[in-house]
């Protein structure tokens, strides 16, 4: 499993994922490289984040499959998903309803995500790996980065548009 989780994680680029995942995750990923790559003004930096948002993803997908989870852990994965589901909603009822954003809803509920995540992975993942989820969470849970995405007059509008309905029909899917 170790070699399993290594193995995969130094292929976890762009390129190379998006051969094993469907154009809708791959149009969400694309997007908010965009938006990271914008606001942060730093190629490395946006490229920096979706490398580590694909890494954790490959890392809890094999720790999953090899059934490595407790019962206990495997509702924390279920509470995590119900959350996760919940941030998608409200992302696209944002998006939808112009001037309903609260940066704090959506900060908060992404927090809570990153928090539920650490605790399903705390005993299976490396500290870098934990790492990886926080700089992950905590940079697209950004009060400053949100509200630039949301702005309804915003550079990032046509972005936003994009995540959205990709989100749309990933919850219409089932996937999330």
């Amino acid at each position: 499993m170790k070699a399993q989780k290594k193995i995969l994680s130094s292929m976890a680029n762009k390129s190379t994922v998006q051969r094993f995942i469907d154009d809708t995750t791959s149009e969400i990923l694309d997007e908010l490289y965009r938006v990271s790559k914008e606001y942060t003004g730093n190629k490395g930096a946006a490229q920096k984040v979706i490398k580590n948002l694909i890494k954790i993803a490959v890392k809890i997908g094999v720790l999953f499959r090899n059934n490595c989870f407790s019962d206990e852990e495997l509702k924390l994965a279920q509470e995590f998903k119900k959350k996760l589901h919940t941030g998608a909603m409200t992302a696209i009822s944002f998006y939808e309803v112009d001037f309903t954003f609260d940066k704090t809803v959506m900060s908060d509920n992404l927090t809570e995500c990153k928090d539920l995540l650490l605790k399903l992975v705390n005993s299976h993942l490396t500290s870098k790996s934990h790492d990886r989820i926080s700089h992950v969470f905590n940079h697209y849970s950004d009060p400053q980065l949100l509200t630039k995405l949301y702005d309804p007059n915003g550079p990032f509008r046509p972005n936003l548009t994009k995540i959205c309905k990709g989100l749309d029909k990933l919850v219409e899917d089932g996937t999330i």
